[in-house]
């Protein structure tokens, strides 16, 4: 499943400007303690699948993902409510994709719920290098060092973590299957801005995708 990610990461080159957070597992000795308003939290590992119904008195799509593809996302806690808001609003803008992968839909109603119009381009083309293939995906993903913190210009910025090793592509009509190669590169990190809507959903404005950007 590699391939994709990294044709996605050429397609929505954006580079989250003038914003920083410290690498995921990069190498550099900052922690989130370094960052002004980054606080990883000391919550438990996979936090609820979706948000669905109200959130803020906004109703959001529910997504579900079938039981052959898992997405775990590990300590998705902080203990402010607003970087918590942050990271709910984008760990559902990856869950969107990955559901629309499997679905076949790149004109998914999630990802454009969770997306700039810009991001939409991005991640239906991203989605739709699958669904020319006719592939899906199955196996699993852990999702892990999330880093958010809001901006002075009222920005927010998550950068987090994307093991893809356990994961595979299936062929719908052959039922091939290609799995995602065991090595560093199959890491990767997501960097990526979202600015809040006047009803209250943070959407995704902008990602960029490094390979082998985190180390587990």
């Amino acid at each position: 499943m590699n391939r994709r990610p990294t044709l996605l990461a050429a397609a929505a080159l954006t580079a989250v400007a003038a914003l920083s957070l410290s690498a995921c597992g990069s190498g550099d000795d900052s922690s989130s303690d370094d960052i002004k308003g980054a606080d990883v939290g000391g919550g438990t590992a996979s936090a609820s699948p979706s948000v669905s119904a109200s959130q803020g008195g906004v109703r959001r799509p529910e997504i579900t993902l079938p039981s052959e593809f898992q997405a775990d996302f590990e300590n998705w806690a902080n203990s402010d409510p607003k970087l918590q808001a942050v990271m709910d609003d984008g760990r559902e803008q990856l869950r969107a994709k990955y559901a629309a992968v499997i679905d076949a839909d790149p004109n998914s109603d999630a990802v454009a719920f969770y997306s700039s119009e810009a991001t939409q381009v991005s991640a239906r083309k991203w989605i739709k290098q699958f669904t020319d293939d006719d592939d899906s995906i199955i196996g699993k993903v852990t999702v892990f060092e999330p880093k958010a913190l809001i901006s002075d210009t009222g920005s927010g910025v998550l950068f987090y973590c994307v093991d893809e090793r356990q994961a595979s592509t299936k062929n719908r009509k052959t039922g091939k299957i290609v799995k995602t190669p065991d090595e560093p590169e199959s890491v990767l990190q997501y960097r990526t801005r979202l600015d809040k809507t006047a009803q209250g959903v943070w959407k995704t404005t902008s990602v960029t995708v490094a390979k082998g950007g985190c180390s587990r």
